[in-house]
């Protein structure tokens, strides 16, 4: 055990486990979101309609905040972005607690989604910073796994501060959030890499928006496909939920069936960067897409609550392998002055397939029936699966592209012959005379 807990966690920088802890912390807090929807109908006694419109606003502030977190984590700092938006999320998330009109709620909240969703491109690039290459997986693994820890709790522990007072929601959620500030206040120190100088003949290190990463189209590739198995994945929270009830089922076996996925997660996600180490990512994001198409093409044929609970554990398996997988390509296609921005456009991926997952889901069950929509996944993911095999080699060349420069920017300048300097710049960077030459020697003896 303590072997495998040394190759699981061990040898990883300082400033990663204030990340992780950062990361549980929040984690552990995240009433707010988790009950959003409950809070709105039960408590302020909104529509339907009024209580979708509110959590697409923050979604839409998601966005928002993701694009400009990404642009500011490389501009103006990691640590900066991360302390503005942390704190600023901190005091939204009592403004929401204490809004009572419909135009407050749906003002507070578009705010809080940008600013709870800024911190994510500046984080996901710190991390990137302080952890190696060689280390990436094993790290991702690890805070997906404390994310996926405090989730668990997150949802036992606001469904008893709810049952007490709704606004304690608001205010443990808020306390969380500023306890993680506080260890970026601390103990976090600034990481963005320095540009390097600009010399004759080469160009500046790539500027500009959040369409900078757009022009990459490995970057893009990647990110459709991606796209594609996300779309899939998500329909854990949408059109699963629909199909089991519509099999007879109640909320409350959905409840532990989709708890398996957590389970799972918390009990072997330490084990996977062990199984993918020395394995090239396209064949694992492959593999990874291929089998959450087969657990979600498993639903239609899933009629008792065990047979879901089979599909729900092996979609989970795929998603285990496809996380630290998908975090270590963003992270190598990276160019370093430009981290902030493409995790902040994985990030907006993954915000355009939360929209798009019960929209498309939807209907293509209310207009083809199930059989259409869970097959349909395993078609999706097994494109996705095939499109990562073709786009490897690429994506291969251009990570190698990109430690071949980052290499080469943190090597020291290669000399310059001394014909070329100026003769008092020689002197004044010539080294002092060694007393124990000979010549040194003879110079000593004649002065004393």
């Amino acid at each position: 055990m303590r072997g495998w807990l040394r190759q699981a966690a061990g040898g990883l920088p300082r400033q990663f486990w204030f990340l992780w802890t950062g990361t549980l912390i929040n984690r552990v807090g995240s009433f707010v979101v988790l009950f959003l929807s409950i809070y709105l109908t039960g408590e302020r006694h909104l529509t339907q309609s009024q209580a979708g419109l509110v959590l697409g606003l923050y979604g839409v502030g998601g966005a928002i905040g993701t694009m400009t977190g990404g642009v500011l984590a490389d501009r103006w700092g990691r640590r900066p972005t991360m302390l503005v938006a942390q704190f600023g999320a901190a005091a939204l998330m009592l403004t929401l607690g204490f809004a009572h009109s419909y135009t407050q709620i749906l003002v507070a909240t578009g705010v809080l989604g940008m600013f709870a969703e800024a911190v994510r491109p500046a984080f996901s690039a710190m991390m990137v910073d302080v952890v190696p290459e060689k280390d990436r997986v094993r790290a991702f693994s690890l805070n997906y796994w404390a994310i996926n820890l405090g989730f668990a709790l997150a949802a036992i522990a606001a469904g008893q501060a709810a049952q007490a007072d709704y606004f304690l929601l608001f205010a443990v959620d808020a306390a969380t959030t500023l306890a993680t500030a506080t260890i970026t206040l601390i103990f976090l120190a600034e990481t963005r890499p320095a540009r390097p100088p600009v010399t004759a003949g080469k160009a500046p290190a790539p500027t500009g928006g959040m369409l900078t990463g757009l022009r990459d189209r490995v970057f893009v590739v990647y990110l459709v496909l991606n796209l594609l198995t996300v779309l899939v994945f998500l329909q854990h929270l949408s059109t699963l939920p629909i199909a089991m009830l519509a099999d007879g089922f109640s909320a409350a076996t959905y409840g532990w069936v989709i708890a398996v996925n957590g389970i799972l997660i918390v009990v072997g996600q330490l084990f996977v960067p062990r199984l993918i180490e020395g394995r090239r990512s396209d064949r694992v994001l492959a593999g990874a897409a291929l089998i959450v198409g087969i657990g979600f093409g498993l639903v239609a044929f899933a009629h008792s609550a065990w047979v879901y609970a089979l599909t729900v554990v092996i979609w989970t398996l795929g998603e285990m392998l496809q996380s630290p997988s998908n975090a270590a390509t963003v992270a190598a296609l990276s160019p370093a002055s430009l981290r902030g921005r493409y995790q902040g456009l994985n990030s907006l991926s993954w915000s355009i397939g939360s929209s798009l997952a019960p929209i498309l889901g939807g209907l293509t069950l209310q207009g083809f029936g199930p059989a259409a929509l869970w097959l349909g996944c395993f078609g999706l993911c097994a494109l996705a699966g095939a499109g990562h095999l073709l786009a490897g080699p690429a994506r291969e060349r251009r990570a190698a592209s990109q430690r071949t420069k980052e290499i080469a920017h943190l090597a020291p300048p290669p000399p310059v012959p001394a014909g070329d300097l100026d003769p008092a710049v020689a002197a004044a960077a010539a080294p002092p005379p060694d007393d124990r030459t000979p010549a040194a020697a003879s110079r000593r003896d004649a002065t004393e």
